[in-house]
């Protein structure tokens, strides 16, 4: 398990949701146009498995995103991730609504991003991550840096260490090895 600095353990001990950027997080950044205007994201699917990990030991998800895309929409519904907020260049007002919604406190609430915009949230979440290809600024102002980049494993990373951090990893992967 990764090395964590003094007191980062106990705040992902009480992490019930975690909040996931999309461009940059969840997709490499890249923004793909085919010739009829549509857009196309990538996805990694060890991402998604990872969130659903996260459900399934009773820990929910959401996206805030200050793009809109129906791809988001559709990635959103396949991984049963009920709160997605979109066309959100304010992210504290969605922040916000979602501990209203869910009922939670900041401190039980994680967040994982990659660029300026994600900073007042990551400012007030109980635990924060960025992807290793974040901005500097980014980096530097989080609890953890994943190893990973963002659309290629970074999710899952943050996952994982959220499950074995809170010691449901091993319950976990007992499922698969039955």
């Amino acid at each position: 398990m990764a090395v964590l600095k003094d007191g980062v353990a106990e705040k992902i001990k009480g992490i019930k949701l975690v909040i996931f950027d999309v461009d940059g997080v969840l997709t490499d950044g890249r923004i793909i146009y085919g010739d009829d205007g549509k857009e196309t994201k990538a996805f990694d699917v060890k991402d998604g498995h990872g969130i659903k990990l996260l459900m399934r030991a009773g820990i929910n998800s959401a996206i805030i995103t200050a793009r809109e895309s129906r791809v988001v929409e559709h990635r959103g519904k396949n991984l049963g991730i009920e709160l997605v907020y979109q066309g959100r260049k304010d992210k504290i007002e969605a922040f916000e609504d979602i501990k209203r919604k869910t009922g939670l406190k900041a401190s039980e609430i994680a967040y994982v991003g990659d660029d300026i915009i994600d900073l007042p949230v990551i400012k007030r979440a109980g635990f924060s991550a960025a992807v290793s290809d974040a901005v500097q600024e980014v980096r530097e102002r989080v609890d953890y840096v994943s190893v990973r980049p963002g659309g290629r494993g970074a999710a899952r990373e943050v996952a994982e260490l959220i499950l074995k951090t809170q010691g449901k990893w091993d319950e976990i992967l007992a499922n698969y090895l039955k």
